[in-house]
């Protein structure tokens, strides 16, 4: 589930809001109950440039996308001039064992929807005659037709969950009978389904990509017929600010609205459940609590934080489905790994394999022409999951976690300890190290040591205008205070000038008044230190290993 509304205005929907609405993250949302984004305008989009075109389409988008939910407004706002069919093959296993069985377990399924649309008992009847056991797709073909014609409304069918069961060859025949069905009805030879509309993760047209991901025919769906839906079903600032007026109006909090949308949105690139899910930690487990004990007080820059650090920390599905997508896939892994660790670039190309791979689990998004990982939060999982692989037999690790008390002062934490232990402790056990070794592992052995230091009381999270290949700048959260450090690769004086006067730009960005830098130099000439300097009103601090 995800939080999205359907419009006020939208007929079908039930007069009267209930007073105690929540934020939802399980299962489909129901807009009398939980707090949600307004998209009203999003589902008659889609009805105006598509159902009503007649056209057969999916939603592939990534796990807890808010699919199931835009199904159900789609129901709603279609009801009263379509008879709406809605399934779903989750937990469909059984419908699947043979021909026969897959149109017995349909029009069985069809048959209790059709029953709660109002339309006359003599179709139903029609409709739920046992099936032929000889040719049952055939007579399952013949059944859509007599519906589609005597029902008095166009009929719309709805398939969530599809690709369930998308490796399966009974599968490919029905969406073969549907091809078939709408390209004669196209012809004047047929009449079926006025729109077809399936929803799932992986793209229908690519259905040997689930469960076969080594085999040479990757492309072999009959569902060449379907439309584009290039929608883009994220939520934008203003959406999740929607969200809040109607929040506010209820709870009188005093929250920015516009301030908090955006913060949210910056970690969540409007991910739907992400977005509800950050609310439904601020509203149910830290306001009017601990350090927000003013209600209303977590609806704050340092409440969204809060909420970030516990989503990072809990097992959820969705982590859980990434964890098991990038086991799955070892080359999306190093992907992944070469963008976080090593500032690597990769041109957006759909016809890459990988690409469209992590593109359709959500995983990573274009961005001007590049591969970028979806958003903050994500990456901030996959930094943790990867440095977690290795923390156990790292020196760095271990270091930071020996040292940890000392960088803390009455819950301050001392960044420029932090950077000169580092500096100390990496020049012992990696001066000697190749320039090719330093180059490809110094970020990551800086987060190795830095993270036991914050670990439980502040994250950080990589500034992604700055990433490359080299430089790098993190933004470190802790207990409300900010700390930006910029990661580089010395090459030269005047690059290193310039990297200053960007550190002071971005310091400006985040009213923060010291900077710190770590720059790997592999000058044979170089020298080991820290050293501070003056910037306009700003104070740097740098190591230099």
């Amino acid at each position: 589930c995800v939080g999205i509304v359907y419009n006020k205005n939208i007929r079908g929907i039930v007069e009267g809001y209930m007073t105690n609405k929540t934020f939802n993250v399980t299962g489909v949302c129901i807009p009398e109950k939980h707090y949600m984004v307004d998209t009203g305008q999003r589902i008659k989009t889609i009805t105006d440039t598509l159902i009503v075109q007649g056209k057969y389409f999916t939603i592939n988008r990534a796990r807890q996308y808010g699919k199931t939910t835009t199904l159900y407004l789609l129901e709603r706002y279609l009801q009263n001039k379509y008879t709406v069919i809605s399934l779903s093959f989750e937990a469909a296993d059984d419908l699947f064992a043979s021909r026969y069985l897959f149109a017995m377990g349909f029009v069985r399924r069809v048959g209790k929807k059709l029953k709660q649309t109002g339309i006359d008992e003599s179709i139903i009847d029609k409709w739920n005659v046992p099936i032929s056991d000889t040719f049952p797709m055939d007579d399952l073909s013949d059944r859509i037709t007599t519906l589609c014609t005597e029902c008095g409304k166009k009929v719309v069918l709805m398939i969530d969950e599809v690709d369930k069961s998308s490796d399966n060859q009974i599968f490919l025949s029905f969406l073969g009978m549907l091809r078939t069905k709408y390209l004669e009805q196209q012809q004047g030879l047929d009449f079926t389904f006025h729109s077809v509309i399936l929803a799932g993760v992986y793209d229908i047209k690519n259905l040997k990509l689930k469960l076969h991901p080594d085999e040479e025919s990757k492309y072999n769906s009959p569902w060449n017929i379907a439309a584009d839906f290039d929608m883009n079903m994220g939520f934008s600032a203003q959406e999740i600010g929607s969200m809040f007026k109607e929040y506010e109006n209820d709870y009188h909090t005093g929250m920015n609205v516009e301030n908090i949308a955006r913060e949210i949105y910056d970690y969540t690139s409007g991910y739907p459940y992400m977005v509800s899910r950050i609310c439904k930690r601020i509203a149910e487990e830290l306001d009017g609590k601990g350090g927000f004990a003013v209600q209303g007080s977590a609806w704050s820059e340092n409440g969204v934080v809060d909420a970030v650090k516990m989503i990072l920390n809990e097992s959820n599905t969705l982590f859980d489905d990434m964890r098991k997508k990038i086991a799955d896939y070892p080359d999306l892994k190093k992907m992944l790994y070469a963008i976080l660790f090593h500032g690597q670039s990769f041109a957006y190309n759909p016809d890459n394999f990988l690409i469209d791979m992590g593109c359709m689990f959500g995983f990573i998004k274009e961005e001007n022409g590049k591969v970028v990982i979806a958003n903050r939060i994500f990456e901030m999982r996959l930094y943790n999951l990867f440095l977690s692989e290795e923390m156990l037999n790292n020196q760095m690790y271990t270091e930071g976690s020996k040292l940890r008390n000392q960088f803390i002062h009455d819950g301050i934490l001392d960044m420029e300890l932090v950077l000169q232990k580092f500096m100390e402790y990496f020049s012992e056990i990696y001066s000697h190290s190749g320039d090719k070794f330093i180059e490809e592992n110094g970020r990551r052995l800086f987060l190795l040591y830095l993270k036991p230091i914050i670990n439980g009381t502040g994250n950080y999270y990589i500034e992604s205008r700055t990433r490359n290949m080299g430089r790098t700048d993190i933004i470190v959260d802790y207990l409300g205070k900010q700390y930006i450090i910029e990661m580089k690769i010395w090459h030269g004086n005047e690059y290193n000038e310039r990297g200053e006067k960007q550190l002071v730009s971005y310091l400006e960005d985040y009213h923060q008044k010291t900077g710190y830098m770590v720059s790997f130099n592999f000058n044979k000439n170089k020298k080991v230190g820290m050293k501070k300097l003056n910037v306009g009103n700003k104070k740097l601090i740098e190591i230099v290993v």
